[in-house]
C-alpha cells in the first residue's frame, strides 16, 4: 500500500497560533511600554526597567494563560473521548448506524456507506469516530504545554528586540530605534507566521504590521500627554 506523504499545515495550527501570539504580544506591548515610558521623557534607567518588568512579566502571563486556556481546550476533548469510549462499547450498533448516516451525507449510498463504516470501524473505532464525528485527531488535538512554552519563548524573544534597541540606541534616538526596530521585527515575523502555515506572506504582514503600529503611536500619545500632564 502507497504511503500518504502529501503535505499538509494542520497538524501546526496549535503551536503557530501560540508562537505567532506570544511574539507578537512580546513585540507590541514591550515595544509599546518603552515607548510610552519614553515619550514621558523619562531616563536611561527608567526606560530599561520598564522594558525588563514588562518581558518577565509578559512571558510568565502569556505562557500560564497559555496553559490554562489550551488546558481547558484538552479537558473538553477528554471528556468528548471518554463519551465516545463508553458508547462504543455500550451501544456500538447505535454508533456504527451513526458513522454510516455520516457517510451518506458524503454522497455514499445506504450499502457503501454502512460496508465504509465496517470496515474502518474494525481498524480503528474510536480514532475514526473522534475524526468523522468531533472533528478532530491526534496531530491536532490540544497540546497544553507546547502551547505554553512556545507562547512564553515566542514573547520573550518578541520583547526582547525592542529592549535591546532601546539599550543599545543613543539616548536622542531612542523613540525612532525602537520604532524601527519594532517595526522590522513585525514584518518578520508576519512573514515568518504566514510561511509557517503555508499561507501567501502579503495580509498577515499587513494585519500584523498595521495593528502593531497603531497601538504603539497610541502608547506614546498617552505617555507623551501624560508626561506632560506631571512635568
Amino acid at each position: 500500500m502507497a504511503r500518504h506523504n502529501e503535505r499538509h499545515y494542520t497538524h501546526r495550527t496549535g503551536w503557530i497560533r501560540a508562537s505567532v501570539l506570544g511574539a507578537n504580544d512580546g513585540i507590541i506591548s514591550t515595544a509599546a511600554l518603552i515607548l510610552g515610558v519614553a515619550a514621558a521623557d523619562s531616563g536611561r534607567t527608567a526606560v530599561l526597567t520598564a522594558g525588563v518588568a514588562g518581558l518577565t512579566a509578559g512571558a510568565l502571563s502569556m505562557g500560564l494563560g497559555e496553559f490554562v486556556s489550551v488546558s481547558s481546550q484538552r479537558d473538553t476533548e477528554e471528556a468528548d473521548i471518554a463519551k465516545e469510549v463508553w458508547e462504543l462499547e455500550h451501544t456500538p450498533e447505535r454508533e456504527l448506524a451513526e458513522l454510516t448516516a455520516i457517510y451518506q451525507e458524503k454522497g455514499l449510498k445506504h450499502d457503501l456507506a454502512r460496508q465504509v463504516a465496517i470496515e474502518l470501524t474494525a481498524h480503528n473505532a474510536l480514532g475514526i469516530h473522534l475524526s468523522e464525528e468531533l472533528g478532530f485527531t491526534e496531530s491536532t488535538r490540544a497540546r497544553p504545554f507546547l502551547a505554553a512554552w512556545s507562547s512564553m519563548a515566542a514573547f520573550a524573544i518578541g520583547a526582547a528586540l525592542p529592549l535591546l534597541a532601546a539599550i543599545f540606541a543613543p539616548n536622542g534616538a531612542r523613540i525612532l530605534t525602537t520604532l524601527f526596530v519594532s517595526v522590522l521585527a513585525l514584518i518578520a515575523l508576519g512573514y515568518a507566521g504566514a510561511r509557517a502555515g503555508g499561507a501567501a506572506p502579503l495580509r498577515p504582514m499587513l494585519r500584523v504590521v498595521g495593528g502593531g503600529i497603531v497601538a504603539m503611536a497610541a502608547t506614546m500619545a498617552i505617555g507623551k500627554l501624560f508626561g506632560a500632564a506631571i512635568g
